[in-house]
């Protein structure tokens, strides 16, 4: 099974109480449910109104579930933010 890393940034890291953490995760669907199983409460809101990165590619409008991932790779949780 993949081992990827997820990175939290911004208002998903303080509701994580951690800038990354390991998981292993074929899809970018099993990892987030790995993180809402390790994360109940405040990070649940948060991962409604993120978007995501697999290996600095956005995710977009694709299904978690058809999202696959690789060995060692990065997934990025970016909640949305203000500014430029």
């Amino acid at each position: 099974m993949p081992k990827v890393t997820v990175r939290y940034w911004a208002a998903a890291k303080a509701a994580a109480g951690v800038a990354e953490e390991p998981y292993e995760a074929v899809t970018l669907a099993e990892a987030l449910a790995g993180v809402r199983e390790r994360h109940p409460g405040d990070l649940e809101r948060v991962l409604r109104r993120c978007s995501f990165l697999v290996d600095g590619d956005p995710v977009g409008t694709r299904g978690h579930e058809t999202v696959r991932l690789a060995d060692g790779g990065t997934v990025e949780v970016l909640p949305p933010f203000a500014g430029g």
